[in-house]
């Protein structure tokens, strides 16, 4: 898989690289201010039942 997506990036291998940490920090933003406060308002951490 990872070799398919290496091929389909167009560009010598450092342009490929840029691309991919472009990639990897548009995805870690999204999922830090988007998608875990959505998540952490559903469920509450606090509410445990294990005593």
């Amino acid at each position: 898989m990872y070799a398919a997506l290496w091929q389909i990036l167009p560009g010598p291998w450092w342009v490929r690289v840029l691309i991919l940490l472009v990639v990897v920090a548009a995805v870690l933003y999204g999922l830090f201010f988007y998608v875990f406060p959505w998540v952490s308002a559903i469920i509450d951490p606090d509410s445990g039942t294990v005593q």
